[in-house]
């Protein structure tokens, strides 16, 4: 029996490796960004980019209830976790060692190959994920762990950023790309031992009602999720504004590029002003948080976030454009804690594993449709009217969640 003061000393390294591990994930997730522009400059189509984007709703749509029921029947969680993560990881490394063997088609149809298999580990790390950080920070923790987890993370990248976006102008493409991905990959190993070191107690998984077949087992699980009014009305809410900051991902890189003609250093620069001012948000989110109610915070984050893509589709200018992302950053910031928070106060805590993976299964969908509505978009209207979509979309969102709901 562990007492108190195990227990408080337990927590303290639990968060201690949770900020670690956060270390090893923004080494290597600094080169996602760069992903869309690879492709791009290697000859991709606007239907291609998009695919890169929506591939992992496929999969997550398709198996994230799976691996949600699955995972709520495991006693260790953690370790699904960090090898979920070393797995996804190590993708950047497979697509810098083809970039280097394989000419540019073929590289194509490779990283579109490799990123297709990710998103297998890519589904069971959303929903552990969730569940695991919320275990750490129990109920009134969450803004605490994951702004300060995710402030670290904004740091690491800002300084990794500055030297990926120097190195990429130095040497030649593809070389720089495949330096790049190889290199940053290694924060996988960074983010692999120490988030094995995070310590929860073993899980105890809950009764489910007994079944007789596949229909039955169906029909518990809606009449279960029927439940939880709350968590419903959140989740469909949250998916209509999210399949509009999903339906800009794929636009942003293709109008960086072949609309305001930004160079790789201009767009790590872009990135780079977004997750400077995105360290300033984690800090301040919180603080409104505790002053004003995650209310405020949720409808100030949709509200703010919605110029973002309107305010780009109205110029090209370099310095604008680096300009409205870090507005943009700041509002993202308040936008990830509060999604996060009021969505696990909706989740019934004995069945999070499978409530996650719901949520998860519906971002998944718009992760799907979105980004690939957005490049048809573009095709039809110009990447700038597919852009004013999304902040149209954003605003529909904003309404939603302006309607009072008892439930929350």
């Amino acid at each position: 029996m562990i007492n108190e003061p195990q227990q408080k000393e337990i927590q303290k390294r639990n968060f201690r490796y949770v900020q670690i591990d956060a270390v090893g994930v923004s080494i290597s997730n600094v080169a996602g960004p760069f992903l869309p522009v690879f492709l791009t400059r290697l000859g991709a189509s606007n239907f291609q980019v998009g695919l890169l984007t929506s591939m992992p709703g496929i999969t997550g749509l398709i198996l994230a209830i799976v691996v949600g029921r699955f995972l709520q029947t495991r006693r260790d969680i953690v370790s699904w976790y960090s090898v979920s993560r070393l797995l996804v990881i190590s993708c950047y490394a497979l697509t810098g060692v083809f970039t280097f063997v394989l000419s540019k088609e073929y590289t194509i149809i490779a990283t579109l190959a490799i990123w297709a298999f990710a998103t297998l580990p890519q589904t069971a790390l959303a929903v552990s994920f969730s569940v695991v950080m919320n275990a750490v920070a129990g109920p009134e923790g969450r803004y605490a762990l994951l702004s300060r987890r995710w402030a670290i993370f904004g740091l690491t990248s800002v300084v990794m950023t500055f030297f990926v976006t120097r190195m990429i102008d130095l040497v030649e493409f593809p070389r720089n790309y495949e330096m790049m991905f190889l290199g940053l990959s290694l924060g996988g190993l960074i983010s692999f031992y120490f988030s094995r070191q995070i310590k929860l107690p073993l899980q105890t998984p809950p009764m489910l009602a007994p079944s007789s077949s596949a229909f039955d087992s169906a029909l518990n699980y809606f009449s279960l999720i029927r439940g939880a009014p709350a968590f419903t009305s959140f989740a469909s809410k949250k998916f209509v504004y999210y399949s509009a900051l999903a339906l800009s991902q794929p636009i942003l890189p293709l109008f960086f590029v072949r609309e305001a003609k930004a160079t790789d250093s201009q767009i790590g620069t872009i990135t780079m002003a977004m997750t400077i001012v995105m360290l300033a948000g984690y800090f301040i989110w919180p603080r409104a948080s505790r002053k004003y109610g995650g209310r405020f915070v949720l409808l100030a984050t949709t509200f703010g976030m919605i110029f973002y893509p309107a305010l780009t589709a109205a110029t090209h200018q370099i310095h604008l454009l680096i300009l409205y992302a870090a507005i943009a950053g700041f509002f993202q910031s308040g936008l990830d804690l509060v999604f996060f928070d009021e969505l696990m106060k909706t989740v019934p805590a004995e069945y999070s594993a499978t409530f996650v993976s719901l949520a998860q299964s519906m971002q998944y969908l718009s992760a799907i449709v979105a980004p690939l509505i957005g490049t048809w978009l573009a095709d039809s209207i110009g990447l700038g009217g597919a852009l004013w979509v999304s902040a149209g979309l954003r605003l529909l969102g904003f309404v939603l969640f302006l309607k009072k709901d008892t439930h929350l």
